[in-house]
């Protein structure tokens, strides 16, 4: 039987403790359905967010924007779900395979890429809104970023044996933010008003995932001079 080790490094996850959560990997277990189909429908999810926030600028109504940017929210959600429910019905339901490891974290990089670039060019607020900002490929940013945090837990788990999922920007933050800020600005276009609170979470994600890359790196630094 494959070990839980197949699947590779978990994050610590209060949520994966739930009985919501149990039960729902129960049934995704008598389903038959197997881990790496799910992870793969995690970029279904994201792809789909990244269809809503590219429909949003062209909305013609507040409302339709408003179901736009409610579908962007729930894409992300359902693939954070995904991700939650591949690594349970892989560990906990003992389905784990030994291409595991590449579906828990390539399907993962795209979904990232597709749901901050997509953020990215959701925030046609008119020139000026935000100044500083308006030259900033945010969405483009905020995705090499995220490559980038991923990239420096892979590298420290090649140098030091472990992996670390530590913030304040890694994945659940990220998309955390994101969906708040994407369900302020469906507030903020039912009231008539510039929907800009994406462009902020994006600001937010860009700062905060830019510490984190730093902070990622100097715990292989670290480690490294210990060693030495």
């Amino acid at each position: 039987m494959d070990t839980p080790k197949d699947h590779g490094p978990r994050r610590e996850l209060k949520s994966r403790n739930t009985a919501w959560a149990r039960s729902l990997a129960r049934v995704a277990c008598a389903s038959g359905v197997s881990p790496n189909a799910i992870s793969v429908l995690s970029m279904v999810f994201a792809a789909g967010a990244l269809v809503c926030y590219l429909l949003v600028p062209k909305a013609q109504s507040a409302t339709v924007a408003a179901w736009l940017w409610f579908g962007a929210a729930a894409g992300i959600q359902f693939r954070l779900l995904c991700n939650l429910m591949d690594g349970m019905v892989a560990v906990e339901g003992g389905r784990a395979s030994a291409t595991g490891p590449i579906y828990n974290e390539v399907p993962d990089r795209l979904a990232d890429v597709f749901i901050l670039v997509g953020a990215g060019y959701s925030t046609a607020v008119e020139p000026g809104v935000l100044k500083l900002w308006d030259a900033l490929p945010l969405g483009w940013s905020c995705a090499v970023l995220a490559m980038a945090t991923a990239y420096v837990r892979l590298l420290q788990g090649t140098l030091t044996g472990q992996q670390s999922f530590v913030g304040p920007m890694a994945k659940q933050h990220r998309m955390a933010v994101l969906t708040l800020g994407t369900l302020i600005a469906l507030v903020e276009r039912l009231a008539g008003r510039e929907p800009v609170a994406v462009k902020w979470a994006l600001i937010v994600i860009l700062f905060g995932a830019a510490f984190t890359f730093v902070r990622r790196l100097g715990l292989i630094v670290t480690y490294l001079k210990a060693k030495a």
